[in-house]
């Protein structure tokens, strides 16, 4: 049994090493063949290659079609990489492309700011705009040119079409703004082009109503509205914007500016207006002057003293805020 179990492999040993033999042999031949370098030699291997190459296409056809393979999948490894990188390209485009919108904008409001047409008496200051109020109550926005660029309270601000506002609040190299839309903000204006006098008051809303029209019969929709000039506060003939009726049935205002989108202002030096330098002196009287008496004895004094007599015989009343002292005698100034 043992016997019979061992004989397969008696026989399998000397065959494979028969065939090891002769296909060294064959190989060796075949090597030697290509060697040698005659014209005999040379005619019969392209004999045998006529004869035997056309016969083993078949075999071929395996190893033609794995190497397409392998060549289909470099070739998809590569369009993958560049499929990549053309998305990486792709994001790049897009920032590149929001920063041209952005300088593209930017390049805009600036050219219409060198299209504007202003009185060449008005000199002007260009600043940015840094930061808004944030609130609905409070329309106001930053700019980043101060009392180091000589800017005042008062200044009138435009963008590159219409009026935005006035300088409230002056800082060393910083600026506060009150937009029109301020319901702080009161600005006389004229109506073109019936020449109707108005006022302007901002009520936190982007249109602003008129109010104070000397005649409304004569405003219609659509008419051009700009600053009057009227005490000095605004130089006069700024573009305001445009009247229209709002839902109210109030005549409003369309703003020219574009508020949405204020990037740069230009402050307007305006020096032959006089600023108010000392509000006090609107409600007070000048320093030095003699303040009057409103106490209860001086109203009792002033109301039981006799009436002072001049020297044509008239009678001078006196009453609570008549200065104490001697009556001034003729000839004194």
């Amino acid at each position: 049994m043992a016997r019979n179990r061992t004989a397969p492999e008696e026989y399998s040993r000397p065959l494979r090493r028969l065939l090891v033999g002769l296909a060294v042999l064959v190989l060796v031949a075949l090597f030697i063949l290509w060697r040698i370098d005659s014209p005999r030699v040379e005619r019969f291997r392209a004999a045998l290659i006529d004869a035997v190459v056309p016969n083993l296409d078949w075999a071929m056809r395996p190893v033609t079609a794995f190497a397409g393979m392998i060549d289909d999948f470099q070739s998809y490894t590569r369009i993958y990489e560049q499929n990549q990188e053309l998305k990486r390209e792709l994001q790049q485009m897009k920032a590149w492309k929001e920063a041209a919108l952005q300088l593209e904008q930017k390049n805009a409001r600036l050219l219409d700011l060198n299209k504007v047409r202003l009185d060449p008496k008005l000199t002007h200051v260009t600043g940015v705009v840094m930061a808004d109020s944030g609130s609905p109550f409070r329309q106001s926005v930053l700019l980043n040119v101060g009392a180091r660029d000589g800017i005042r309270d008062g200044w009138a601000t435009m963008d590159g079409i219409g009026l935005v506002g006035r300088i409230s609040g002056v800082g060393e190299r910083t600026s506060r703004v009150i937009l029109v839309t301020d319901s702080n903000s009161r600005i006389p204006v004229t109506i073109q082009p019936s020449g109707q006098k108005a006022l302007l008051s901002g009520d936190n809303s982007p249109l602003p109503p008129l109010e104070f029209i000397e005649d409304s019969d004569q405003v219609r929709p659509g008419d051009r509205v700009v600053t009057s000039g009227d005490g000095e506060v605004f130089p006069a003939g700024l573009l305001v914007g445009q009247v229209a009726l709002g839902t109210d049935k109030r005549l409003r205002v369309v703003l020219a500016a574009d508020y949405q989108r204020l990037e740069f202002l230009r402050v307007l030096r305006s020096h032959e207006l006089q600023p108010i330098t000392d509000p006090g002196n609107l409600v007070a009287p000048p320093l030095g002057a003699p303040m009057p008496d409103t106490s209860a004895g001086a109203a009792e004094r002033a109301a039981s003293a006799p009436p002072a007599r001049t020297e044509g015989g008239n009678v001078e009343e006196t009453g609570s805020g008549a200065a104490e002292g001697p009556a001034p005698e003729a000839g004194d100034g």
